[in-house]
């Protein structure tokens, strides 16, 4: 990359840790999106796997006095791994032109169930470990090919009605437990090599000192236009991959 796509990169990285940040979640929905429009998929998840794990791994520990509630959906973090192998394996296997369809899906999903305070789906309740199976399956593999599982597990807390205190730390525990499984396979793949990773070891940086940026700002922004900013922005990006994907 020539340094002005270096530039346009960092920045990516920097909005997309400070919305992480300030929302608790986000950083590969917005990331991944944004990247794509300049890169394919499978590219833009390679340039995000280290910031991804390390953006992760900081909202877990500053989300760790919640781990108690957390511990229930442990399973969904299990499932979730198992599917995004398969998912992992499609990315590194498959043409990736179509995953610009299915990422742009996702978004449109995700904006969806953003305006929805509960979602009823009674059989989640009565069959909660079958759920956590259908949903951490299912999470994983569009996490594996496009990033993007937050779509789907929001669809399940939601359900559950899971206050949002709990809600949080699980979905990062997930996102980290996809990409743990998402580096392996795509390490044998050979796609991710140890150049790629010191590579990306400043953008991780950048990253995280955006997520912490976003943090302390967290009770001070105006939530509701923040998220109708971010919307908006989301389903531009949506348009934009359904686009590029059919001219």
């Amino acid at each position: 990359m020539d340094w002005p796509l270096i530039f346009m990169v960092v920045l990516i990285m920097l909005f997309a840790g400070l919305v992480h940040g300030t929302l608790g979640l986000g950083f590969p929905m917005v990331a991944t999106p944004m990247l794509a429009v300049s890169f394919d998929v499978r590219t833009a998840i390679l340039i995000t796997l280290l910031p991804t794990v390390a953006v992760n791994l900081v909202s877990i520990w500053h989300s760790r006095d919640s781990f108690n509630e957390t511990r229930q959906f442990l399973p969904l973090a299990g499932f979730t791994l198992i599917g995004s192998v398969f998912g992992a394996y499609l990315l590194a296997t498959s043409d990736p032109d179509p995953f610009r369809l299915v990422l742009a899906s996702l978004i449109l999903l995700y904006l969806w169930t953003s305006h929805a305070s509960r979602i009823s789906l009674r059989w989640v309740n009565k069959h909660l470990l079958v759920a956590m199976l259908v949903f951490g399956l299912l999470a994983g593999i569009s996490g594996g090919v496009t990033n993007v599982m937050v779509a789907v597990l929001i669809i399940f807390f939601l359900s559950l009605d899971v206050p949002r205190k709990t809600m949080v730390p699980a979905l990062n525990s997930c996102f980290l437990a996809g990409k743990v499984s998402q580096i392996v396979v795509l390490s044998m793949a050979g796609l991710l090599s140890l150049g790629l990773i010191l590579e990306t070891i400043p953008l991780a940086v950048s990253a995280v000192l955006a997520l912490m940026v976003g943090q302390s700002l967290r009770e001070k922004i105006e939530f509701d236009i923040y998220r109708r900013v971010l919307q908006g922005l989301l389903a531009v990006l949506a348009m934009v991959l359904i686009a590029q994907y059919f001219y």
